[in-house]
């Protein structure tokens, strides 16, 4: 957004107005927080009856294992098989663990770093350079990963059905270019999906790295707020009949499903990456908490368990992802300041405002008392390039709270944006 796409002449005549609602708002000494996609009390209180779970006396998995004890570093059948089903994917290729996906992801790149993958000549850090593709605006943790090992982080923009695939073959022929994130369904900020076809291209695309690898983190699979399901693609199978069957790292977990910090995780990918990840796996611990892999499997009992819960996730998030859109919508339209998306799942609303007022409009919210993720969060580093993007996390707040922070939210893009205008 610039000061060419923008009513210049409504927001010049509204600017005292906007002004002293600005002051009004700052008045009332709020304290509210849009910063980051947590499930709210309402939401995590749809599983409280996982807390019985399994029950006392009942320990024992489905093919005999008693669960209290150690081993088992692949974890149990039971939720393996739920996972593999709702994802679309044989059992045999997806591991569970312990909460975090993250997690995972970390170790993953880790081992990578140190000892190498599968594929590689040589451990990453023995590598002159590494660089990582990040699509822009994505998932900040992803990019803290990234920038913890030192990895130069190239950018792509994301497009209405993924990342652009003209720039990622572009930067996927340099050697030392060795992976990318990736949020496939509903994706963090924008709530993208992925489409079929671009799964497919980067299943089958050449890269100049043998090592190179696709973190597919799967966190909002069935996070949807209609009452449509989205497809999960198998781009295990894709990448193996492109004949690059190592390609992809496939993450999912229950974070948003069940509770946040006590669910369970799961890694899918080939069973050469499988073999590699449970050597070093096997070195690091001696299995997951698979007592609660099992809780999670009583609790569920099937996929159509799952798509269950999430519909009356569903119910809890439409509510307050349709006040965001009908706030903005009513309070900047007119002025032409500002762009959203307005995803169909997922956790986050994609804001776009004027260029270069992005960390204004986080500040002056700042100093009303409305917390929002800092400006440039969804870009490596946090640094924005034209300075526009906000991500707005909604799930937390009551709906009433949150339509009074979406208010100041408005009313701060609009005084950041006349701030501009007459600057």
């Amino acid at each position: 957004m610039t000061l060419a796409d923008i009513n210049q002449e409504k927001l010049a005549t509204d600017a005292d107005e906007i002004r002293a609602k600005y002051q009004e708002l700052k008045a009332k000494n709020l304290n509210l927080n849009l910063t980051r996609g947590k499930p709210s009390a309402e939401q995590l209180s749809l599983s409280d009856e996982l807390l019985a779970l399994p029950g006392r006396g009942e320990y024992v998995a489905a093919d005999g294992t008693d669960v209290r004890n150690y081993g088992n570093a692949k974890g149990i059948g039971d939720i393996r098989a739920i996972w593999a089903d709702l994802l679309g994917l044989p059992v045999e290729l997806v591991v569970a663990g312990d909460s975090s996906s993250l997690n995972i992801m970390f170790d993953l790149v880790s081992w990578a770093y140190i000892f190498g993958t599968n594929d590689s000549e040589r451990p990453w850090a023995e590598e002159e350079h590494v660089k990582w593709i990040c699509p822009v605006p994505g998932y900040d943790r992803h990019f803290t990963i990234s920038e913890h090992f030192s990895f130069e982080m190239l950018t792509v923009p994301m497009t209405s059905d993924g990342p652009d695939m003209d720039a990622v073959r572009e930067l996927a022929r340099d050697p030392e270019v060795k992976g990318m994130w990736t949020v496939p369904v509903f994706s963090n900020p924008s709530g993208v999906t992925i489409s079929e076809e671009v799964a497919r291209e980067l299943a089958q695309m050449d890269t100049g790295a043998d090592d190179f690898r696709i973190v597919w983190d799967n966190a909002y699979a069935v996070h949807t707020l209609t009452d449509e399901f989205p497809p999960v693609h198998n781009v295990i199978r894709m990448a193996e009949e492109a004949g690059h069957p190592n390609r992809f790292w496939f993450m999912s977990s229950t974070s948003k499903i069940t509770f946040a910090g006590s669910g369970v995780a799961f890694f899918a990918s080939s069973p050469e990456n499988l073999s590699w990840y449970l050597r070093h796996a096997g070195a690091r611990g001696i299995g997951p908490n698979k007592v609660n892999q099992l809780a999670h499997a009583r609790y569920f009992g099937d996929a159509d368990g799952v798509r269950a819960l999430m519909q009356k996730h569903a119910a809890s998030l439409a509510p307050k992802f349709e006040a965001v859109e009908e706030i903005l919508h009513e309070r900047l339209d007119e002025y032409g300041v500002a762009e959203w998306t307005e995803p169909e799942g997922g956790y986050f609303v994609s804001l776009d405002v004027v260029d270069g007022t992005a960390a204004r409009v986080v500040e002056l919210a700042k100093n009303a008392g409305i917390a929002l993720t800092g400006a440039g969060s969804s870009f490596p580093l946090r640094e924005d390039p034209n300075n526009r993007n906000i991500r707005l996390a909604p799930s937390l707040p009551p709906v009433e709270e949150l339509r009074e922070a979406m208010h100041g939210v408005a009313t701060c893009v609009l005084l950041a944006a006349a701030e501009k205008l007459t600057a």
